[in-house]
């Protein structure tokens, strides 16, 4: 009987952690307000790129519209999402309003949506390419069709 619990005890006594999960965030502003203006995005996409990294939660690609965001993360093996989510939305209300936006908010919810790894490459496409798709699909379409399960990144 030592095969099978001497398996156990190696996988019992390993010495570290070890997560990969792949998380697609959305995030709305206030009532879908449209402050993230062409100018904006190009600076607070990398700033916000900046605070996943700095919670280490490395960016795998981010994106979006004028008012929302998407944001393809692996997720901290010490934070929740939520956690997540709460400290990457105030860091960049905070450098909105710093910006200028005084009444800049972002909307209280989010989704987020697990990623399989041989996903990832096309959720990476997929928010690259939102401003054509916001062209033809609306923001509460999109977060429809992602709420169902079904692939936004058709």
């Amino acid at each position: 009987m030592t095969g099978g619990l001497k398996g156990r005890d190696t996988i019992g006594r390993m010495p570290q952690s070890l997560a990969t999960v792949l998380v697609h965030a959305v995030f709305s502003t206030k009532d879908r307000t449209p402050w993230i203006a062409p100018a904006i995005r190009q600076e607070l996409h990398p700033y916000i790129v900046g605070v996943l990294a700095n919670i280490g939660c490395p960016s795998i690609q981010t994106g979006g519209v004028e008012d929302h965001v998407h944001a393809l993360f692996r997720l901290s093996r010490t934070m929740s999402l939520a956690q997540v989510i709460e400290k990457t939305k105030t860091s960049s209300a905070k450098w909105m309003k710093a910006k200028g936006m005084r009444d800049f908010s972002w909307q209280a919810g989010y989704g987020a949506f697990s990623v399989g790894q041989t996903e990832a490459d096309r959720v990476i496409a997929y928010i690259k390419g939102q401003e054509e798709h916001h062209r033809k699909v609306s923001f509460q379409d999109e977060l429809r069709g992602m709420l169902r399960g079904g692939t936004q990144v058709r």
